[in-house]
């Protein structure tokens, strides 16, 4: 398990759980990445502050437990419970320990992360002597910082935000270079410089558009500056007042001037922060300004930079010259020049490929070194049957990911943790439905957990066809039964889902805790409480990047087994990514799609030809067919000129195509409500479904032979492919058409890319290296971590991560030894981010 959040208060959340499952785990220290020890050394000072000063509780808060017997673990486990429980605060403590030396002053104008978290009121200052910690809080809240603005930490909070460590590693989007200085007389049209000179005049302009118009001096000539809507700097910009403005120089009546450039008040000692040098550009949200950005980021290196820790090993960083931790961080918001930063990047992107190849690694090494799995071999008879009992051959690929995972079966320990990934259409539920009646032949249960109603549904009716080859099966509200020769008892599969009626769950779940349900199908109501698996030894998740690695560690939990697990997922994923995300897992791929699968004809039309296909559309209806329309957006947005669902299914289905049924589908509709719009789509009762990127992981309809994607350049290349994907699974010829209004040199590349090739490996490919993987799978539940620094394309620096990572796991598997616990203590910060964007 990873942490989750490092907002104030939440790691009790985090740490109940980690508690939780190290019980389950049997206290073998392997509920959190890096031991409990390193989440012990990461929270102790707000676990000190929950735990009480007397002697019987002081040990709680010491890190020790790798070395405690098991019954010791069990101990020290349940009296945490009882204490987070119980919300036991800690009690005045009974010493009066001596007052340390004070730390050095921080800069003028700055509040000391000493000052803010000990300093006392005026009136209790001589009465109530405090100790003051000698080392530098990166945790402690942004709102020691010194500002004005009282609503920053709610603002803070929108950029995810909320400690001063979180503030240090809010790196720029990108840069402004004013690093250039020139006098007034030097300066040309165009160029991108900074002056400093001294205010001549400023007045306040209020006809027309109010703005402050000033004139700046230097030895060399003067020159006009205007600032549109900032009428208060005339009353700040006195005569005299010495200044440096940074911009681009325009021309306004054949006079050279600045409009709104950046500018610092200049004040001996002070140095500038927005002009003069490479300016940072931060992400922003409403009522946070840039220059109030720059200002929090620049307090926050002043005084704040001196508790940043270097965590690499000397001979690591002296192995690969990376640059110094604290200085990287310096150079990332402040850089003194282009190559400083690109040292500063490469040092921050090495940073988190390692954090990340370390977990991967480390969970890797956990299960196939502590975990015994589950034997399953129940000979070849009802899996040779059931192929043979197929309307179709294999195809290769799909026979090697088959010996792949009934190999993983047979050897048993460790647990099969294997993905299975393929195209839409390449048969992946085929190759499951194998393994699973082998692991049932040999006596145990299976489960496929998938994430919405429609889908679950799907499989099993695809399960009720495939098995109706083998033998007699008869099906009862949701629960089938079929009668196989070979087999001495028939077999049981079950559906169950949040709509699932309470008289048929209370017979599939007493079914299922009995052991005489040998398949259960659903959703996340698998992992509901009531629900066991006893015999559970094949786990099997579809669409891998729609659940989180809780809610697949809860479904193996439903056994008594330690169950093998198989994730599907029809994204393809590039090599890099598989290598770099996927480490723990082994990939088994088919490549290739069953013979006389059709091709999907893709077609990029201009936007002025929208009427031809929306008559396209409508030909296509009058045949009988469905479309798809899949829009960016749920609603309209000023900042996003991309059309929104909402607003297009209202004009679509009263000024275009008002005699047709029109269905609409977004990520914001409750659950029932969009397992009804997809029901209605699938049985034929909408011609058209208006749908956001929700329908990437949908459902087969194979009347359906239009996908229309507006705003085509807005989502990635694999997300296209996927919602081509939704059309051809019948037999008519069906179409992509993709309506784009960005004219650009890279949206034309990308969306010609998908012109020429079905092929979904290779365009991932393409997408990798094009977009980053950031926006990859182009959703945030992808299991993807928001890389703020790294770029997964970087193919040198991503090798060089996996050399050090595998080299430090096999000298060190749990980051135990003492030079690495920084090292764990990062590792366990990087995850618990990467969790909190998931959560």
């Amino acid at each position: 398990m990873a942490y989750r959040s490092t907002k104030p208060d939440t790691w009790i959340k985090t740490f109940r759980n980690i508690l939780e499952l190290e019980q389950a785990n049997g206290f073998n220290d392997k509920a959190v990445i890096g031991g409990m020890d390193a989440f012990v050394r990461i929270w102790a000072d707000s676990m000190t502050a929950l735990v009480s000063k007397s002697a019987s509780n002081r040990h709680l808060i010491r890190p020790g437990y790798s070395g405690m017997t098991i019954e010791e673990r069990g101990e020290w486990v349940a009296q945490w419970r009882t204490l987070l429980e119980s919300g036991q605060q800690a009690s005045p403590p009974n010493e009066n320990p001596t007052p340390q030396a004070k730390p050095p002053r921080p800069p003028a104008g700055l509040k000391s992360p000493v000052e803010t978290a000990t300093k006392p009121s005026r009136s209790r200052a001589k009465s109530s002597a405090q100790p003051l910690p000698t080392t530098i809080d990166l945790e402690c809240p942004v709102t020691s910082l010194k500002t004005r603005n009282k609503n920053l930490a709610g603002q803070l909070a929108r950029l995810d935000v909320s400690t001063i460590r979180d503030l240090l590693y809010l790196f720029p989007r990108r840069y402004l270079d004013y690093s250039i200085k020139a006098k007034i007389a030097e300066l040309s049209y165009g160029q991108e410089r900074t002056v400093e000179g001294q205010i001549m005049e400023a007045h306040e302009v209020r006809r027309g558009r109010f703005r402050t118009e000033a004139v700046l001096s230097d030895d060399t000539g003067n020159i006009r500056i205007t600032w549109f809507g900032q009428t208060y700097l005339a009353r700040t910009l006195k005569p005299g007042v010495r200044i440096a403005v940074s911009g681009k120089v325009e021309a306004f009546n054949n006079r050279l001037g600045f409009q709104s450039p950046m500018h610092d008040i200049l004040k001996p000692g002070q140095p500038a922060v927005n002009t003069g040098r490479i300016l940072p550009v931060y992400p922003l949200t409403d009522g946070l300004k840039i220059h109030t950005m720059r200002g929090l980021t620049k307090q926050a290196l002043e005084g704040w930079l001196g508790g940043i820790e270097e965590y690499l090993p000397p001979a690591l960083l002296a192995r690969t010259g990376l640059m110094a931790l604290p200085e990287a961080i310096r150079q990332a918001h402040y850089p003194d020049d282009l190559g400083k930063w690109a040292s500063a990047r490469r040092r921050l992107a090495f940073d988190e490929l390692l954090t990340l190849q370390l977990s991967v690694l480390a969970r890797r090494q956990r299960d196939n070194q502590l975990v015994e799995g589950v034997p399953v071999d129940a000979g070849t008879d009802l899996v040779d049957g059931f192929i043979a009992s197929l309307p179709f051959s294999l195809t290769g690929a799909q026979k090697q990911c088959l010996e792949e995972i009934l190999a993983d079966l047979r050897r048993g320990t460790p647990p099969m943790n294997r993905l299975l990934q393929g195209e839409v259409g390449s048969g992946k539920t085929v190759v499951v439905l194998v393994a699973l009646l082998a692991t049932i032949a040999a006596g145990y249960q299976g489960a496929i957990m998938v994430p919405t109603e429609v889908l679950a549904e799907q499989h099993f009716q695809t399960v009720t066809r495939l098995l109706s080859g083998l033998g007699h099966t008869t099906q009862v509200d949701n629960l089938l039964t079929a009668s196989i020769e070979s087999l001495g008892s028939p077999i049981t599969v079950g559906l169950l889902t949040g709509s699932t009626r309470a008289r048929p769950r209370r017979k599939l779940t007493g079914m299922a805790a009995e052991g005489s349900l040998d398949l259960l199908i659903g959703t996340h109501a698998l992992i509901q409480e009531g629900v066991e698996l006893p015999r559970l030894a094949l786990a099997v998740m579809d669409e891998q990047h729609r659940f989180g690695v809780m809610q697949r560690s809860a479904l193996r939990q439903k056994s008594q087994e330690n169950p093998h697990t198989l994730v599907m997922s029809a994204t393809p994923i590039p090599r890099t990514l598989t290598l770099t995300l996927y480490g723990d897992l082994d990939i088994s791929t088919i490549s290739e799609l069953p013979p006389g699968r059709q091709e999907i004809m893709t077609r990029w039309p201009t936007p002025d030809r929208r009427e031809v296909v929306y008559g396209f559309i409508r030909k296509e209806v009058q045949a009988g067919r469905q479309a798809f329309i899949v829009y960016p957006l749920i609603d309209e947005s000023d900042a996003i000129e991309a059309k929104a669902a909402t607003d297009e299914h209202r004009r679509l289905s009263h000024e275009v195509f008002p005699d047709l049924r029109l269905g609409l589908l977004h990520g914001r509709m409750p659950a029932k409500e969009k397992d009804r719009v997809m029901r209605q789509f699938r049985d034929g009762e909408l011609d058209i479904l208006v749908t956001t990127a929700v329908v990437e992981v949908g459902i087969d309809v194979p009347n359906a032979t239009v996908m229309l994607i507006e705003g085509a350049d807005r989502f990635g290349l694999s997300q296209l492919h996927q919602f081509r994907g939704r059309v051809g699974r019948g037999e008519h010829q069906s179409y992509c058409i993709l309506m784009s209004e960005n004219t650009s040199g890279i949206a034309q590349e990308r969306l010609s890319a998908l012109q020429r090739t079905q092929d979904g490996f290779q365009l991932a490919e393409v997408d990798l290296e094009m977009r980053g993987p950031g926006d990859f799978f182009g959703t945030r539940q992808s299991g993807l971590p928001n890389l703020r620094m790294a770029q997964l394309s970087d193919r040198e620096l991503l090798d060089l991560a996996r050399k050090e990572a595998n080299a430090i796991i096999e000298e060190d598997p749990t980051l135990g030894l003492e030079k690495h616990a920084a090292l764990a203590g990062q590792m366990a910060r990087f995850m618990e981010r990467v969790s909190a964007e998931f959560s």
